[in-house]
């Protein structure tokens, strides 16, 4: 069994959801992470804030950012355990973060610790 990294993508970082969206799509989030749990799959996982990010860049340069207004943020990931990819992208078809239009979530194996794949 691998494991894959499901990294949650949103198009546009200027929406801000109501307090009452937040709290509807958390309860989703958790409900469906709750499902990739009690199949004894999820490993890990936690959302990324738009505030006290740095980007370091070639020769070293550090900008702030990334922000929210531009097109992409990645708003956070899980890891999950997965006989195959197929099985990582039906996990990932089954997230929230798909409610937002022109989300996506990213599927991607991780290496093993040995460096193979």
């Amino acid at each position: 069994m691998d494991e894959y990294i499901l990294i949650f993508r949103h198009e546009d970082g200027t929406k801000v959801a109501s307090p009452d969206q937040l709290q509807a799509w958390m309860k989703q989030t958790m409900d469906w992470i709750g499902g990739i749990a009690a199949q004894n799959k999820f490993i890990s996982g936690t959302g990324l804030p738009f505030d006290g990010a740095k980007v370091v860049g070639h020769n070293n340069i550090v900008t702030n950012g990334p922000f929210g207004d531009i097109k992409e943020t990645i708003g956070g990931f899980i890891i999950v355990k997965a006989d195959s990819v197929d099985e990582a992208v039906e996990f990932a078809k089954g997230s929230p973060v798909l409610q937002g239009d022109g989300n996506t979530v990213e599927v991607r194996k991780i290496a093993k610790r040995d460096g193979t794949h």
